[in-house]
């Protein structure tokens, strides 16, 4: 499958509490169809603190499950992509929202059940978009699954890394974002332990992503009494392979081959030529060697915290610019007017032009001419009689009390165009504040599925939301520029009124400020449906659909009552 690659959960390592120098994966297709369902029923899954067990697996056999296999009623089982240990991974399809996750399942009595349960929902409550989430962990019916987002559009790293090193600006971007999450998760008390290239995911957005926090390890049984130091070395050698194509120890993993027996560990700038060298004295001071380098002795970095503030200290690394291909010459061809048939001039050679031809001054150019006048002359006044006798028209139909549509309506009505639909290709949740309503649901307002939405959070007061929040949004991605003149937002409440702001972003960040952005137009509504118009088109990637006032609605099954709102259906046309 085409998914495998991209959406499988790295847990298959044979690596042991050494998570860095880990073996590659070993995944397993199941192979076996069958036509029956098997249901299962579930529960709500509870929310509970705890940590990852150290147990050995002993000899748990895995479930005997098969494709075709339900879960909860709900999750239909699709193909086997682990099976290793005692438990299972599997690409699964969420039959109530109609899409695709992983899960994990394992016996209950497996010796690591209890810890990857705690861990599941330890990193379900972290509720960071800059992580694959955990959407549910249930233990019935002897069985333990977790059930996690599965992300068909992203490349792991060690797929990207298969074609070569990545480019600088790739790589800076990596390890930031890849450290700031690393950081936001240890100040909520989480660890990965199982940070390798299999677990670094690039969107299509060009957004990255961490699978497997807390989880993959659970899994494996793997702990570390420095956690902290664990996981900012892996993100050094993450940024070591993705600079050199390399990986940075004796042993080769991941699909990289390790560096030379006997040399130790030297840096990036010193194995491939070319390297960015802030880049390879960050990479080194991640890792074991204390931060010395050939030309520096700066701190190591110990913490992702301190990690994301040796990489803000940095110059900022800017994107390539785009190439430019210069359109081919202007060729001449030889068929130019008194050439053809004629020998092409040798170079250097003085081409000698034709004298032009006499005027005609003989008797029969005379007469040629005063032909031509007297033609000239009843040609004018054939023309001066027509235009008298279309006015006289004119002046008729006038005084009848004829009507005719204007120039200026007929010229209005040939420039106006149609407005072209333009497709969505991606989204995500803008929340400036750092506090996000769904984050993961943003991909369900353009899926033309209008039973499936994004939703915020019940709010007390309203209909406007400040000063308690500035707003709520989602920033789309469009592909690539577009001239933006309107949208058709379907939302689920109606009452009062909601007022939305469309705004031409710089990209998909759900960060960015507000103010750096330019405002395209804003609409009201009290129904369902929110039409926003431009007075003019504004040419830009990513549209950020910004709600600042929701109406007041009673309580359901997913919030109780109060001010709120949620978007079913969002298009753009131009």
């Amino acid at each position: 499958m085409a998914e495998r690659s991209t959406a499988a959960v790295d847990v298959a390592d044979n690596s042991g509490d050494e998570p860095l120098t880990a073996k590659a994966d070993q995944s397993t297709a199941d192979g076996v169809a069958q036509n029956r369902e098997r249901d299962t029923d579930s529960s709500e899954s509870e929310e509970a603190h705890g940590s990852g067990a150290n147990e050995s697996p002993g000899r748990t056999s895995p479930p005997e499950l098969h494709s075709g296999h339900k879960l909860a009623r709900r999750y239909r089982l699709e193909e086997c992509v682990t099976r290793l240990d005692g438990f299972s991974s599997w690409r699964a399809v969420d039959e109530k929202l109609r899409r695709a996750v992983g899960v994990h399942l394992l016996p209950a009595d497996h010796p690591r059940a209890r810890s990857v349960l705690a861990a599941a929902r330890s990193s379900a409550l972290l509720g960071d978009p800059r992580f694959v989430q955990v959407l549910d962990a249930v233990e019935e019916n002897d069985l333990v699954y977790v059930v996690h987002e599965w992300l068909p559009d992203a490349t792991d790293l060690t797929t990207l890394l298969a074609a070569g090193p990545l480019e600088v600006h790739e790589a800076y971007q990596m390890v930031s974002q890849v450290s700031q999450a690393m950081a936001a998760a240890h100040r909520e008390g989480l660890a990965h332990l199982k940070l390798t290239p299999g677990a670094v995911l690039r969107t299509s957005s060009g957004q990255w992503r961490i699978r497997g926090l807390a989880v993959n390890a659970a899994l494996r049984g793997i702990t570390s009494d420095t956690p902290q130091r664990t996981d900012t070395e892996a993100i050094g050698a993450l940024l070591y392979a993705a600079l050199t194509q390399r990986w940075p120890y004796e042993d080769d993993a991941y699909g990289l081959s390790g560096l030379p027996k006997g040399v130790g560990l030297i840096p990036p700038d010193q194995v491939r030529a070319g390297v960015h060298r802030g880049l390879s004295e960050l990479a080194m001071r991640a890792l074991v060697n204390d931060g010395a380098t050939a030309s520096r002795q700066e701190p190591a970095c110990t913490t992702p915290e301190e990690l994301v503030k040796a990489v803000g200290e940095m110059p900022r690394i800017k994107p390539p610019e785009p190439a430019f291909t210069p359109p081919p010459e202007y060729q001449r061809t030889t068929y130019q007017q008194g050439s053809y048939g004629r020998p092409a001039p040798h170079p250097g050679a003085t081409q000698v032009l034709p004298a032009p031809l006499p005027p005609l001054q003989t008797r029969t150019g005379k007469a040629l001419k005063w032909a031509v006048s007297a033609l000239l002359i009843a040609a004018l006044g054939l023309g001066s009689w027509q235009l008298a006798d279309a006015l006289m028209d004119h002046e008729k139909s006038d005084e009848t009390g004829n009507t005719r549509t204007t120039d200026e309506n007929d010229k209005n009505g040939a420039e106006a165009k149609p407005a072209k639909p333009i497709t969505i290709r991606g989204a995500e949740e803008y929340y400036p504040d750092g506090k996000p309503q769904h984050a993961n649901d943003a991909g369900l307002t353009y899926d033309k599925d209008s039973s499936t939405y994004w939703r915020t959070y019940s709010y007390r007061g309203g209909p406007e939301l400040a000063p308690f929040k500035d707003g709520v949004g989602i920033v789309y991605d469009l592909g690539s520029e577009h001239e933006v003149s309107a949208a058709s937002i379907g939302l689920y409440y109606a009452g009062d009124h909601t007022t939305a702001t469309l705004y031409a972003a710089d990209s998909l960040s759900s960060s960015a400020s507000l103010s750096s952005m330019k405002k395209i137009a804003s609409g009201k509504t009290s129904t369902t449906d929110l039409k926003i118009s431009a007075k003019k088109t504004v040419k830009t990637r990513y549209v950020l659909v910004w709600i600042t006032a929701v109406p007041n609605a009673s309580g359901d099954q997913f919030s109780g009552a109060g001010y709120k709102q949620a978007i079913t259906d969002v298009k753009f046309t131009g």
